[in-house]
């Protein structure tokens, strides 16, 4: 099956690509409409940005909208999901001596962001430690909870993990630190088109989330869900002519740029979700399947237990490395040196230093199973000490 999908991507046929969280990777077809948008742009510009672009971007917001369970009045587009957390963090005024709440999993980016905004209010940041390898998802929220104080203003908390790829129980935590007067800023980034979302229900003051990655939409599309009573102090890091005009208005026009990202949005979520009879449901099923079937192929070979439960498990699964035998490629190398090890031999993958060296792996439509049968080889001897280079 996977075969029939593999060429609707453009990915080079000579690498078994199993880094799709990193940053995507768009169909085709898509792009291909992204180029027509562009020419169209250039053919009149003044047309496209001055008399229509307002109308086709409340066209695409309303597709995503519906596809994210949310209101359209409350989502805006931006470029990607640091630029929304940004927008957020940079929006909101801290004093000295309170808190913003992360943990040690949050995405680097974001974790730097938090940490100026902190240094220049007098705020302190607290670091809430997550274990992996966990054995429940009540792990995650215990520990989260217990490190909310009096002095918490702000928890950045992210949907799926970026280095250990954990859903995070984020109903739940969400609803317990809304209840103790916390509001949550939800770093989405790889969320849609990963896991179910329903902005409206879920109720976090802030979301912001990625369309490039899952959704596979062109680069530079991504969202800012702002619930309707914390719009008015929130505003883009580049104020332009939409200030003071509304939330919508600030966010649409920060100058010129490619808005084409943004409008093929409802071509992506209609040529993803029309390639299996079960539509988006289906294709998050079917990548979640083939991620768990790689995760025990792999954890096999490498002789490891589960790090957590599949339920806290998308598209993406994370494993660290056992400790190399002396002599062996892996013993030799930092997380940067088994990358380039890897895709010197065909496969492009992920790694991470933290906690562990670890290895993720992801799993889209035009993965199959034999690809990550190929990666297993290659760990197998990267993990030999006569293994060669």
């Amino acid at each position: 099956m996977c075969n029939k999908f593999r060429s609707l991507w453009g990915l080079d046929p000579a690498v078994t690509y199993l880094n799709h969280g990193s940053y995507g990777a768009c169909p085709v077809e898509v792009l291909e409409l992204q180029s027509a948008l562009r020419r169209e742009i250039e053919r009149e510009p003044a047309d496209f940005f001055s008399a229509g672009l307002a109308a086709r971007l409340n066209v695409a917001r309303d597709a995503f909208a519906r596809f994210l369970g949310a209101d359209a009045a409350d989502l805006a587009f931006v470029a990607n999901a640091t630029t929304g957390v940004n927008a957020v963090l940079r929006s909101l005024s801290f004093a000295a001596g309170d808190e913003l709440l992360v943990t040690n999993h949050t995405y680097e980016a974001c974790r730097r962001t938090v940490d100026y905004v902190a240094a220049r209010a007098g705020a302190r940041v607290v670091e809430v430690i997550l274990p992996f390898p966990l054995h429940a998802a009540d792990q995650i929220s215990t520990a989260i909870l217990a490190r909310v104080s009096p002095r918490t203003r702000l928890a950045l908390l992210d949907h799926v993990t970026s280095p250990t790829a954990l859903v995070m129980p984020l109903a739940h935590l969400v609803c317990e630190l809304q209840a103790l007067g916390v509001d949550v800023l939800v770093d989405g980034a790889h969320a849609p088109g990963m896991v179910p979302i329903d902005l409206t229900a879920l109720g976090a003051a802030y979301y912001t989330g990625n369309a490039h990655k899952w959704l596979c939409a062109p680069k530079g599309a991504a969202f800012l869900h702002v619930r309707r009573d914390r719009q008015a102090q929130v505003h883009p890091t580049v104020i332009s002519h939409g200030y003071g005009a509304g939330f919508q208005a600030e966010f649409d026009w920060t100058g010129t740029c490619d808005p084409t990202p943004w409008l093929c949005i409802p071509e992506v979520i209609r040529c993803i979700g029309g390639l299996l009879p079960g539509g988006w449901p289906e294709v998050m099923a079917r990548n979640h399947d083939l991620a768990l079937q790689a995760r025990a192929l792999l954890l096999q070979t490498l002789e490891l237990e589960p790090p957590c439960p599949e339920a806290l498990l998308g598209s993406m699964a994370s494993m660290p490395l056992p400790q190399p035998p002396p002599g062996s490629p892996a013993a030799r190398l930092d997380t940067q040196g088994l990358h380039d090890w890897f895709r010197e031999r065909g496969v492009e993958t992920w790694w991470s230093r933290q906690p562990v060296p670890l290895l993720r792996v992801s799993a889209q439509l035009y993965n199959g199973i034999d690809d990550f049968r190929q990666l297993a080889s290659l760990l197998a001897a990267a993990l030999k000490p006569s293994a060669r280079w």
